[in-house]
């Protein structure tokens, strides 16, 4: 099973983003994207951006994502 993780553009250059989930930051591109910007959320999924989504989605996924990490570890 592969997941889509909710993430927040940090930075870009040229078609390279880096993106940030709860303070890890990491590289992808953004070709894919139409008028990526900072600030954005998207999903990401093997090294690329997919999709804009809005950041309430974001958070209630990340937020989901948690909940289900937490009752895995513990």
């Amino acid at each position: 099973m592969c997941l889509a993780i909710p993430s927040e553009i940090v930075g870009i250059r040229d078609n390279i983003g880096t993106v940030e989930v709860d303070g890890v930051r990491r590289e992808v591109s953004l070709f894919l994207l139409e008028d990526p910007r900072v600030g954005d959320y998207v999903i990401v999924h093997a090294g690329f951006a997919l999709h804009k989504i809005d950041a309430r989605a974001a958070e209630e996924s990340l937020a989901l994502l948690r909940e289900a990490a937490a009752s895995l570890a513990g």
